[in-house]
């Protein structure tokens, strides 16, 4: 049976001492999401969400009392979380309620985070694993500074249900390991091919040119 949200997000582990727990990590969350849902776009936003749904939103959430946590109390154990198994949580409820056809294909894209730089600091590049039947992100991945968007697709791929999937990306990820990840998984790939890897873009359009060359002949030849 697949988990429910809040079951999901109770998976997360909590950082904090268990002597500065007065508010519930997985009511914590549900909140946060709740209000993403919502459309909120700051933590002030999301804690007014109590005004459209009442005194008792906070019983409704998982907190023992009628109470939010303030402002820099929220950004404080958000801050703390480790962001990945909070997205291991949400991919654990995600992915049951798919059906096969709606991960039959999967995108993996990287972006960098919109509003995310700070100053002279660069913003936090993501890569991500879309499923456009769905609608939905299936997982997404921190790029560290140290490493680049094919190696964080590899440990993405790791994460996901490959087998009978065909999974497509932009020539960053045409690398020969992660092609392998995915058909050793049981997947299928459509990766783009680039000037700037000219001995394979050249086997390729040899290899369709074969192609061609051979129906031309079987139909010369065809009674």
């Amino acid at each position: 049976m697949s988990p429910s949200l809040r079951d999901a997000l109770a998976a997360v582990p909590d950082p904090r001492s268990r002597r500065g727990r007065r508010f519930p990590l997985h009511a914590v969350l549900c909140l946060v999401v709740l209000g993403l849902l919502a459309g909120r776009q700051s933590l002030k936003a999301i804690l007014e969400l109590r005004k459209n749904f009442g005194e008792d939103l906070p019983l409704a959430l998982g907190f023992p009392r009628k109470r939010l946590p303030a402002e820099v109390t929220l950004s404080r154990i958000l801050a703390s979380l480790d962001p990945a198994a909070l997205e291991a949580a949400l991919s654990a409820w995600v992915l049951p309620r798919l059906s096969p056809e709606q991960a039959r294909v999967l995108t993996i894209d990287g972006k960098t985070l919109r509003g995310s730089r700070d100053g002279l600091l660069p913003g936090h590049h993501l890569v991500a694993a879309y499923a456009p039947a769905a609608g939905a992100v299936l997982a997404q991945l921190r790029v560290d500074s140290k490493t680049n968007e094919h190696k964080a697709a590899l440990e993405l791929l790791g994460l996901l249900p490959l087998k009978g999937a065909i999974v497509t990306g932009d020539a960053a990820f045409c690398q020969r390991d992660v092609a392998a990840a995915i058909t050793e998984a049981g997947g299928d790939y459509v990766l783009t091919v680039k000037e700037n890897q000219p001995g394979l873009k050249t086997d390729i359009g040899a290899g369709f040119g074969y192609e061609e060359a051979a129906r031309s002949i079987a139909a010369a030849f065809s009674p």
